[in-house]
């Protein structure tokens, strides 16, 4: 296993958080599962995955608008990050833009014959998958 995977990628929501992971090797972003917020705290779902899967790093997707600049959602993702992070201080936190990272998950899902509205679920790990790939520089 590489020092460095897997990372887990998070794609935030208030009311659905998508969840991706690499494999142990980096190679290739898998979606995990979708967590309902209003069913379960987030942070300590993530706190679970990230002790059965080993992850060695996390990716938080940042709202950033197409001018580049952060608003109230990058702010709300930000402060969620800081929760996660004095929840798993061990564990190097990155943000990553994730500027139309949901538009090409829906995209894919419909290629692929899904229909993404039907599937919320679903497109929120996609984009997380979407999220990593972009943070890990493999072309999505």
């Amino acid at each position: 296993m590489s020092d460095q995977h897997p990372v887990l990628a998070i794609d935030h929501g208030d009311a659905r958080m998508g969840i991706a992971a690499t494999d142990a090797a980096g190679i290739m972003a898998h979606p995990v599962e979708t967590i309902r917020v209003s069913e379960r705290d987030p942070i300590e779902r993530i706190a679970e995955i990230v002790k059965q899967r080993h992850v060695r790093q996390i990716v938080l997707g940042l709202p950033v608008r197409m001018d580049g600049s952060e608003g109230d959602a990058a702010k709300k993702v930000r402060a969620f990050g800081e929760r996660l992070q004095q929840a798993l201080p061990t564990l190097p936190l990155h943000f990553c833009d994730e500027t139309l990272t949901t538009v090409a998950a829906a995209d894919k899902l419909h290629q692929a014959g899904k229909n993404a509205k039907s599937q919320k679920s679903l497109i929120d790990q996609a984009a997380a998958v979407e999220i990593l790939n972009s943070w890990l520089g493999f072309d999505t």
